[in-house]
């Protein structure tokens, strides 16, 4: 168990310690809006890892049935971290920042082939209404070691109690060359300025809109 803890700090230590620059780990997102009597209560977010990085992150878990106490203690591990990065994740409003609580209602790790695969609901502290000024997301690793990307609008989803009434887009920048560039050239244990908010940079940004 000493190592299943290793790695799962370890990993997720990478997203926040400072130390780490460029991708070198990779997830593939999917996120579902939550609503409820007309206001926007959550996210639904399903984050898929990459094999080499699963592979790291599973390796304890390989023989376990998956409703043992390994998953669900991996799953907590996993989960407790994420949640000391705040989600990764920004969500504005009229140009002021969208609270939420500091527990998901409900998170869940487990493998898809040989990939981990962790889903989780991030809840909001306050239901926003669905009517009025729209959502800005973002969703990314500020030192940029971790690319935290949508495929395509299709990993985006609207229930159908808001399909009738809500749109959505998806924006991904398009750094320049000499920024592109800067992030290529740094290895593992180059740390990128903090003022360069670089993960940001490259981070997509999802505009939620409702009528």
């Amino acid at each position: 168990m000493m190592k299943l803890r290793f790695i799962v700090a370890g990993f997720f230590a990478l997203f926040s310690a400072g130390v780490v620059a460029h991708p070198h780990s990779f997830i593939d997102m999917n996120t579902t809006f939550v609503a409820k009597d007309q206001k926007l209560v959550g996210l639904k977010m399903v984050w898929v890892m990459d094999e080499i990085t699963s592979a790291d992150l599973l390796y304890d878990a390989q023989n376990a049935k998956s409703d043992s106490e390994v998953w669900k203690k991996l799953a907590a591990e996993v989960m407790a971290n994420v949640l000391g990065q705040h989600y990764f994740t920004d969500v504005y409003r009229d140009g002021k920042p969208v609270k939420y609580l500091n527990l998901p209602t409900e998170y869940h790790l487990s493998r898809q082939g040989h990939q981990a695969v962790l889903e989780f609901v991030l809840p909001l502290a306050e239901p926003q209404p669905l009517a009025g000024k729209p959502f800005e997301i973002s969703t990314y690793d500020p030192t940029y070691f971790v690319d935290m990307t949508y495929k395509d609008q299709t990993a985006l989803h609207l229930p159908p109690e808001m399909a009738l009434q809500c749109k959505f887009s998806l924006m991904t920048p398009k750094p320049d060359s000499s920024l592109q560039a800067y992030a290529l050239s740094l290895d593992k244990n180059d740390a990128p300025s903090e003022d360069m908010a670089l993960g940001q940079q490259f981070a997509q940004r999802v505009t939620l809109q409702c009528q």
